[in-house]
């Protein structure tokens, strides 16, 4: 076996036994027992909604633990592929190495995945995550770009097999939205997508300009993770003002018939919460609870931290606080600002391909925190 070769094996090798002790395989393995007996115990579901989390627990452990000693496997097997490999290019053969080194890439992307993940160790990193996007200075050009982020967004899940929510959107008058608020279900979704909070900055030739001047706009985007019930935020009818109204669509056409939407207005802090695509107005309302419990989470967070920039208060959304560019005009970039990780292919990330960004990020904020 070529030396750069066995070198490459033994670091991939070295960085998946670390992947392995921090995940503490035996551990993993425990609790996969642990929630298998729950899961056969014939009284579970009495209680749907703790039976749910149960099995929703078990499936997910048990993925982690397939996939690690799965790629375990793979790594202890690519030896023996190269030693076959090298056997049949003695005999004539030359396919069988390339099919060594493609198994090999793969193997490398996997791991590096993996070690992303294993960052993420946040107390809520697990969760799934709340976003919301807003429009900021740069008037119409602004709320056409937070309409292309959330496009963004929904892209990338989509392209990662999770299911998305829209709680709610309030569209701009001529183009784009002024706010959206949505859910991305799956596990770690909450810690993967929070290192994408803060301002995002668009450059380009604006299409609403019938003097084609370039234009440059930002939006804000907020990322919370969803309460669960063991979180134990309170919040009493008398802080809550409830509204309702009509929902609407783009330009202001209605699109239901009865007061359906839902706006929520926490008293205390003055946190104001909408959502109006749901069915019913019931509907509407649990949804936007479920939001403002996330964002007074948050709040709760960020005080014990003594934190003064809190995640769910709002941002100025503008030159100060931004954390990537996406440049379409006099050239063709996006860069982070953070992590200094940039693409030529702006297209390409609005279509959701991200996760270079997030990889990036992840491992920005680890190091931030060391």
């Amino acid at each position: 076996m070529h030396p750069e070769i066995s070198a490459d094996l033994t670091a991939l090798d070295s960085t998946l036994t670390t992947i392995e002790k921090v995940m503490d395989l035996e551990a993993l393995a425990e609790n996969v027992r642990e929630l298998e007996a729950k899961a056969a115990d014939p009284t579970l579901w009495d209680d749907p909604d703790h039976a749910q989390q149960v099995t929703s627990k078990l499936s997910n452990t048990q993925a982690k633990l397939r996939k690690v000693t799965a790629l375990r496997q793979r790594l202890d097997d690519l030896p023996v592929m190269y030693e076959l490999a090298e056997e049949e290019d003695g005999a004539g053969g030359g396919d069988a190495h390339d099919l060594a080194d493609a198994e090999r890439a793969d193997v490398r992307s996997e791991v590096e995945k993996l070690e992303v993940t294993t960052m993420l160790s946040g107390e809520y990193d697990e969760r799934e995550a709340v976003i919301n996007i807003r429009s900021g200075a740069g008037g119409i050009d602004a709320a056409d770009f937070a309409e292309m982020l959330m496009r963004m967004y929904i892209r990338w899940a989509e392209k990662h097999g999770h299911k998305v929510d829209v709680y709610d959107t309030s569209y701009a008058e001529e183009a784009g939205i002024k706010s959206a608020t949505f859910v991305v279900h799956g596990e770690y979704t909450y810690g993967t997508l929070s290192v994408e909070q803060g301002t995002h900055r668009l450059v380009r030739i604006s299409p609403f300009d019938n003097q084609g001047r370039r234009q440059t706009s930002f939006a804000e985007v907020e990322v919370l993770p969803v309460v669960e019930s063991t979180d134990h935020i309170d919040i009493p009818d008398a802080d809550v003002r409830v509204d309702v109204y009509r929902s609407s669509g783009p330009g202001g056409q209605s699109v239901n018939t009865t007061d359906s939407a839902v706006r929520l207005t926490h008293i205390p802090t003055g946190i104001v919460v909408t959502c109006q695509n749901e069915k019913s107005q019931i509907q509407n309302k649990a949804s936007a609870m479920r939001v403002l419990q996330a964002k007074l989470l948050e709040r709760k967070r960020q005080e014990e931290r003594a934190e003064l920039d809190a995640l769910g208060t709002g941002g100025n959304a503008s030159w100060g606080n931004q954390m990537r560019s996406y440049v379409l005009h006099p050239y063709q970039m996006v860069k982070d600002l953070r992590t200094s990780h940039e693409v030529n292919n702006p297209q390409a990330v609005l279509d959701g391909d991200l996760d270079g960004f997030l990889d990036a990020g992840i491992r920005w904020r680890m190091e931030s925190e060391d």
